[in-house]
C-alpha cells in the first residue's frame, strides 16, 4: 500500500454509519473525489463514481448491495446541492452516465442523512425527517418534526415485519420511535417515546429485527439498550469513566453482541445474548455500596477491545464469523486505514488484518 501522504482529502470525508452495510459487508465513502464503494471480505474497491460525475459529496448510502446509491452534494467543489438528495441507478442502461441519475429529492434546508430501505427512503435534515416510498414511482409517506438534530441522528430496522424508525425525542436525552408499517400516507401508529438519558443523545442503533434499540448520550460512558416493545431497559454498558464522543453503535446480526467506537481510539466489544460475558468492577465482589457507585458497580465493561488511531472517526461493525467460537469486528476509519479483528467469548482478541483502502483502486466505475 502507499503512503498516507495521499490521504490529505480525509479530513474532509464523511463516512456515513448505514454506509456499511453490515449484512452484505460493504461500505460507501462520500468524498471530496466522488464516492467509492468496497465489499469488506475480501476487502477491495466494487466502483466508484468520480468528481466529473458527481462532484464532492458530503452523505452518501447504499440499499444493502444493490444497483441504488443515494448521495447528497458537499464539501468544496460540489456539483449537486446540499438541499437535494440524488439516487444513482447503475443498473440503467444509457449512453451518457449522467442519465443513471434517476431521482431526485430538493427541500428547502441541507439533508444531513439518508437511510433506505427495500421499500423505503428516510431522509433527516436539523428538525426535520421525511419518508418516502421507494425506489417506484415516490410519495411522500410521514413527516416528522425533532428536535435539533445536527448530527442527522436516525436508523430505519431493515425487517419486514417491524418497520421501526427511531431519531432523538422532543425531550433532551430521549429517543422517538415510530412504527412505519402502516403504508397509507400520512399516517402511523401513534409514536412512543424512551427517555435514555439526562444528556443529548449522540449515537443510536437499532437491531436488525428492530426489537432492541441501544444508544448513548453526549457524555459518552455508557451505551443503554431499551426493549422497543415495551420500553424497558434492558441493560446498561460502560464504556469507560471519562467522557468521549461516540462515533458509531452497531449490533452483529443476531444481536449476540455490540459493538461501539469512540475518539479515545479504543472499539469496545460487548456481549448481549450471555452478558455474563461481559466485564464487571471489582467494587461488585464488596458487597452493598452507595446509591451513586452503585450504579458504577452495575454496569457491565466491554468484554474486548482494540484500539485504533486516536480522535479518528471510524465505524465499526461485525464481519462473518470465522468459526462457531470465533466472531470479527471491523473498523473503518476516515484516515483510510482498515482494521480487522477476531474474538473469542473469553475476551481473547487479536488483529487479523489492516489495510488502506483508499489505496486500494479498480478501474471501473461503479
Amino acid at each position: 500500500m502507499a503512503s498516507h501522504t495521499l490521504h490529505t482529502e480525509c479530513a474532509h470525508r464523511m463516512l456515513q454509519q448505514r454506509g456499511f452495510v453490515v449484512k452484505e459487508c460493504c461500505f460507501c465513502c462520500a468524498m471530496e473525489t466522488g464516492v467509492r464503494i468496497y465489499n469488506v471480505e475480501p476487502l477491495m474497491e466494487k466502483g466508484h463514481l468520480d468528481h466529473e460525475q458527481v462532484g464532492s459529496i458530503a452523505h452518501c448510502s447504499m440499499l444493502h448491495r444493490s444497483n441504488l446509491l443515494a448521495f447528497v452534494g458537499g464539501g468544496v467543489n460540489p456539483k449537486f446541492s446540499e438541499i437535494s438528495v440524488l439516487i444513482w441507478d447503475d443498473a440503467k442502461e444509457v449512453r451518457d452516465t449522467k442519465d443513471k441519475l434517476v431521482l431526485e429529492f430538493t427541500f428547502t434546508k441541507p439533508v444531513l442523512a439518508v437511510r433506505m430501505r427495500h421499500d423505503k427512503i428516510i431522509m433527516v435534515l436539523k428538525n426535520r425527517i421525511y419518508v418516502y416510498s421507494f425506489p417506484d414511482n415516490p410519495v411522500k409517506l410521514f413527516e416528522f418534526d425533532t428536535r435539533d438534530n445536527t448530527k442527522g441522528l436516525c436508523d430505519i430496522s431493515p425487517s419486514m415485519e417491524k418497520q421501526l424508525l427511531v431519531f432523538p425525542g422532543h425531550k433532551c436525552g430521549s429517543l422517538q420511535l415510530v412504527d412505519l408499517s402502516n403504508t397509507k400516507p400520512g399516517t402511523s401508529s401513534a409514536p412512543f417515546t424512551i427517555n435514555a438519558h439526562q444528556s443529548e443523545i449522540a449515537c443510536l442503533a437499532l437491531n436488525q429485527p428492530g426489537s432492541v434499540v441501544a444508544s448513548a448520550s453526549q457524555k459518552g460512558t455508557l451505551i443503554r439498550l431499551f426493549d422497543t416493545t415495551t420500553r424497558d431497559k434492558l441493560v446498561e454498558l460502560r464504556r469507560g469513566t471519562d467522557p468521549a464522543t461516540l462515533y458509531c453503535i452497531n449490533f452483529s446480526h443476531d444481536s449476540s453482541f455490540l459493538c461501539a467506537s469512540s475518539d479515545k481510539g479504543t472499539v469496545h466489544i460487548f456481549a448481549l445474548k450471555d452478558t455474563k460475558l461481559n466485564r464487571r468492577s471489582a467494587l461488585a465482589r464488596v458487597g452493598k455500596v452507595g446509591p451513586v457507585i452503585g450504579q458504577y458497580v452495575d454496569s457491565q465493561w466491554s468484554l474486548a477491545s482494540f484500539t485504533v488511531p486516536a480522535e479518528c472517526a471510524c465505524i465499526c461493525a461485525f464481519g462473518k464469523n470465522t468459526s462457531k467460537n470465533v466472531n470479527s469486528v471491523i473498523a473503518i476509519c476516515v484516515d483510510g486505514t482498515f482494521h480487522k479483528y477476531v474474538f473469542t467469548p473469553d475476551g481473547n482478541c487479536n488483529r487479523e488484518a489492516f489495510d488502506v483502502y483508499l489505496d486500494i483502486c479498480d478501474d471501473d466505475d461503479f
